[in-house]
Order: C-alpha cells, then structure tokens, then sequence
C-alpha cells in the first residue's frame, strides 16, 4: 500500500540511502510517418523572446525555428511568444498543438508551475509531445514532466513490495543548480520502521548540472542510434560550429532513449538528445544552443529538430 506526499527541499531526511534503476519506458515505435501519412502535424513554438537573440537572430529565435518549419511539406506552424495572449500557451492554442517546441532561457519563472503541470498532463494523455531546446533544461514544462516521469517510475518500483510504503516527494528549490559534489537526482532516500513500514523520500530532479562554459567553442557530436526516426539522415559524427558547453552529469531521470551525445576538446561530454515517454506521450531534448551562437542556422540541427516534429507529431494518436 502506498501512501503519497509531497514536501519540499530542506525537509530532514536521514537513514539510507539507495538507488534504484529506474524502469526504463516502452521502446521504439515504427518509423517516422510524418511526411507519408498525409496528416499535417500542427506545431507551436514558444519562444521567452529575450532581446539577446537578436545577436544572431533578427526577428527572435522562435519565429525564425517557426519561419523555417513553414517551408517543410505536413506542418502547420505557429509561432508564439511569451508576452502573447495566454503566455503564448492558451487553452486553444494548446488544444490545436501536436509538437510543442519550447524555448527560454532567462524568463523561466514567469510561467507558472501551474501551466508548466498543465502541459506535462497533455504530454501524459497523448494530447502533444514535446521538443526542448538546450536552456529550456529549466523550462516549466519540462521540469513539471521531469517530476512526473520520476513520480509513475517511483511509483511502479514499490508498486510490487509486502512493505508498506509512504512516498515523500521532495522538490529541489526553484532555479538553484546543483553544486559539483551533489548527490545525483533523482534519488530515493530510505527510512525503514518495525511493522514493516518504508518511508521513502524521493528527491525529484534539478533538471540542470555544475559544469557549463559560453565559451562558444565547436562541439563534436555522435550520433547514437543511426536508426532511430530522429536521426533520419544525420550522419554518424558531425560539428557545431560555434555554441555553449554543458557538462555532465545532468540530473534528470535515465532517458530512455540516448539519440546523440556531445562532446568538446575539453573532454567535457553531455547527453545532447534524450527522449522520455510520459504516459501517452514523449519529451525529446536537445542540448546545442544558446541565443548569441547561430546553431539553429545550421543543417543538421534543424534537420534534428524536423526529424523530431514528425515522429513526435506521427506518435499523437496511436
């Protein structure tokens, strides 16, 4: 039997600590059919619009992705901002969404937890799938979804013991990254009483990491699984010219699928493509970026992110 509680981080919590490998979600569907199907996939890109981009990108990154999304036969594109109506994340736009693609980088807390719950609830039941771009590490809705893929896989790995059980979930404070020597999140703490009884605090993930550098450097990325819908014509090794480092580890739930990985001459690496299945739906996240450097000019990120709009928007109803 398990109960269920919520509390947040700085809560006293002591005994032994384990882990558990988390359950990995459902593997791979058939191959993207996106672009055979004759179903236009409906997109939306969110975008903060935060005016350093215009560094690099004029008219703000997010309509530039949208602007370049257009152009691709079977999509119907959107581009949405943060100081538009609804946050740019109305009701009827989120009704009309198959993929959202979500950018920020320093307004993640304008946008409620509220909202961010609400677009991890849609991802859950099938009504839109989600591309992450690099910042939006801490973007609402994909640390809202982060905490629900950790709380079902908390959930299933009691779901089978004689104990009984009392889940704690433990919210890390908003926005503060990890320090080097941090535990990793999520992880499950344990406190074992006579009866039976496991109180089990589950440290929900920072969704972010220590090591990060704007040092602009090239990035020399691998692609992991050749086969996978996402990876549809991208070779096996390619460069980005020019963008931010993130350095692992990165405290987020075991993905279950690693698409690409990335590394830098500094032997920095990071797990730069990642997809979640939540409930119905799925969460790709892809790590190149920044908003002064011109990674979304470039071919095979944008290629990248195409790839990922027809398989996640081809995914909705099945």
């Amino acid at each position: 039997m398990l109960r269920i509680k919520t509390v947040m981080e700085g809560s006293s919590t002591r005994g032994l600590s384990i882990w558990f490998l988390l359950l990995a979600g459902f593997g791979l569907c058939s191959l993207c059919r996106g672009e055979e199907s004759g179903k236009r996939i409906h997109v939306v890109v969110w975008d903060e619009q935060q005016p350093s981009q215009k560094v690099v990108y004029a008219n703000f990154l997010g309509n530039y992705l949208a602007g370049h999304l257009k152009t691709r036969p079977g999509l119907e594109v959107r581009s949405v901002k943060l100081d538009g109506p609804g946050q740019g994340l109305s009701k009827e736009t989120l009704d009309w969404c198959d993929v959202l693609v979500y950018w920020d980088h320093a307004r993640h807390h304008e946008v409620s937890p509220e909202k961010g719950r609400e677009i991890a609830g849609r991802i859950k039941s099938g009504q839109l799938s989600m591309i992450t771009l690099h910042s939006a590490h801490w973007s609402r809705p994909f640390v809202e979804a982060m905490y629900e893929v950790t709380r079902e896989r908390a959930r299933v790995a009691w779901a089978g013991t004689d104990e009984k059980v009392e889940l704690d979930f433990v919210k890390p404070p908003d926005f503060v990254g990890p320090k080097a020597d941090a535990p990793l999140t999520p992880r499950f703490v344990v406190r074992k009483y006579p009866g039976g009884l496991a109180k089990v605090a589950v440290h929900l993930p920072n969704c972010a990491f220590f090591g990060w550098s704007e040092h602009g450097k090239p990035s020399f990325v691998t692609t992991l699984k050749p086969d996978h819908p996402i990876a549809k014509g991208i070779p096996k090794h390619f460069e980005i010219r020019s963008t931010e480092m993130y350095s692992e580890p990165f405290h987020v739930p075991d993905p279950d699928e690693v698409v690409f990985e990335e590394r830098w001459q500094s032997g920095d690496w990071f797990r730069s493509g990642c997809v979640w299945r939540l409930g119905k739906g799925r969460v790709f996240y892809l790590r190149p970026g920044h908003e002064t450097f011109p990674v979304y000019k470039e071919k095979l990120p944008l290629q990248v992110i195409e790839n990922a709009v027809r398989w996640l928007g081809s995914e909705k109803d099945r």
